[in-house]
């Protein structure tokens, strides 16, 4: 796997290291031990799965409370998506700042997200389908969210949004620690 680091302190960009021949390519997409050898947590405890129908649609800013916060593996496995997260943690040199990158059908890349931080993503397509796996176990008590329009965090979505549930366009103005 190709680990590199995004412009928020913890949190990457994987690639799989393809090995290809005539049939196509081969590839790690998850080892616990590259994991914690990058001083990331290995802790896998359950895997999602979203589909979007419409481009444009927005899920997100979530993140879990403590003591319940999740680290996040995301990757895009049909269509495409522009995934953003924004750096909750008080203590850190980018706290409040957002990473977005772009995850395709066809890139492979994944986002590594750190606990402490909200994440979300709007469509590029119609018809896209999103995989993650988290460190912790779902908690519908601990759930929080950061509106996607915050103007706080002023997140430039490459696209217009189209699709956002009730939930998602209610969450409230962010208030820094």
């Amino acid at each position: 796997m190709i680990f590199t680091e995004t412009t928020l302190k913890g949190a990457f960009l994987l690639e799989i290291k393809k090995i290809e021949d005539d049939r196509g390519f081969f590839g790690r997409s998850w080892c616990k031990k590259e994991m914690e050898e990058h001083g990331l947590n290995g802790n896998l405890c359950q895997a999602n799965t979203s589909f979007s129908k419409l481009k444009g649609t927005i899920r997100g800013m979530h993140y879990q409370i403590s003591p319940y916060e999740e680290t996040k593996l995301i990757r895009c496995t049909r269509g495409s998506i522009f995934d953003v997260i924004i750096d909750l943690r008080p203590t850190s040199e980018s706290y409040l700042k957002w990473f977005g990158a772009e995850l395709t059908q066809d890139n492979y890349k994944m986002l590594y997200v750190p606990e402490g931080f909200a994440h979300g993503f709007i469509t590029l397509t119609d018809n896209a389908e999103v995989y993650y796996n988290v460190t912790q176990f779902y908690t519908p008590g601990a759930e929080a969210g950061i509106r996607f329009n915050d103007p706080l965090f002023a997140i430039k979505w490459p696209v217009e949004p189209a699709v956002v549930s009730e939930k998602d366009k209610s969450h409230p103005d962010y208030s820094p620690v």
